[in-house]
């Protein structure tokens, strides 16, 4: 599409008084080649929209300008459109020529059949919202980090804010999410990012070799789970070992990780609340 000029915003430029290769108005000189098209006498287009004939022979000649008012009889009686009048570029036909087809079909139905339709089209565009709208997922999100805090695990729901992320395979095994502190699962998972968690609430279902978030005594650990005790990826971290009467919880199996764009934006979740009737306390 030609950008549109705004420098010169004087009377000259305006559609109404814009000029042709005679030097008339657009306005003027369409009056005079319409009329003369049709077949038309100045009195008598005077006399269909309400003027003296003098009046159309000034607008023809350029010495005056229709009165707004008289547009649409002008145009009515020369079978043009206001665009036409004023050399303006007529927009677009945003109709085509199926859906006009469809809109006359729909003026010949009877009055309950209309109804069908309309209860119709309305089913349709609810199921295909429900199709468009994004999947979301409801996790805790918990502001203790891993590898840092107390290890009390009856106080770790304490930390828990309900938030929306977007569905996806790893999302829809987790249920939590924490932040991982510190440089120990380096380069595995780095200080300040965040992990998706399945939480394992009795405390068994972990495999070795698979990493996992426990509570150590006082602290919260990310950590890979092996017989021999819990190893970081780091070197430079020795492996936990535990005896019998050590206190070590199970959080749950660490996913992976969750980036911020994971989180769901606000437009999403107005939508998905909507149409799933569910806020989710948020």
């Amino acid at each position: 599409m030609a950008r549109r000029k705004f420098e010169d915003v004087s009377p000259a430029a305006s559609p109404s008084h814009t000029g042709t290769a005679d030097g008339l108005p657009a306005v003027c000189r369409c009056i005079r080649a319409c009329r003369e098209k049709n077949g038309m006498e100045q009195k008598a287009l005077a006399l269909a929209v309400g003027v003296t004939a003098n009046s159309v022979s000034n607008w023809e000649n350029g010495r005056s300008r229709p009165d707004i008012n008289l547009i649409p009889a002008i145009c009515r009686v020369l079978e043009i459109s206001p665009y036409e009048l004023f050399g303006i570029a007529e927009p677009v036909q945003r109709i085509s020529p199926q859906q006009q087809r469809l809109i006359d079909d729909y003026d010949k139905l009877s009055s309950s059949n209309k109804k069908v339709v309309d209860t119709l089209v309305e089913m349709l565009l609810a199921a295909q919202q429900e199709q468009d709208c994004p999947m979301l997922r409801v996790l805790m999100h918990y502001g203790r980090s891993l590898a840092a805090g107390t290890g009390d695990p009856t106080e770790l729901e304490a930390d828990a804010q309900p938030v929306y992320v977007y569905e996806t395979p790893q999302t829809r095994r987790a249920d939590s999410i924490f932040r991982v502190n510190g440089d120990s699962m380096q380069p595995m998972f780095r200080n300040g990012q965040e992990v998706l968690v399945q939480r394992l609430p009795d405390g068994t279902g972990l495999r070795f070799g698979e990493t996992g978030a426990f509570i150590v005594g006082n602290e919260t650990y990310i950590k890979q789970y092996e017989p021999d005790g819990l190893h970081s990826v780091n070197p430079d971290y020795p492996v936990m070992h535990f005896g019998d009467d050590d206190a070590v919880f199970l959080i749950g199996r660490v996913i992976g990780t969750i980036e911020p764009d994971s989180y769901a934006k606000q437009e999403d979740i107005d939508r998905y609340s909507l149409m799933h009737g569910d806020s989710a306390g948020i």
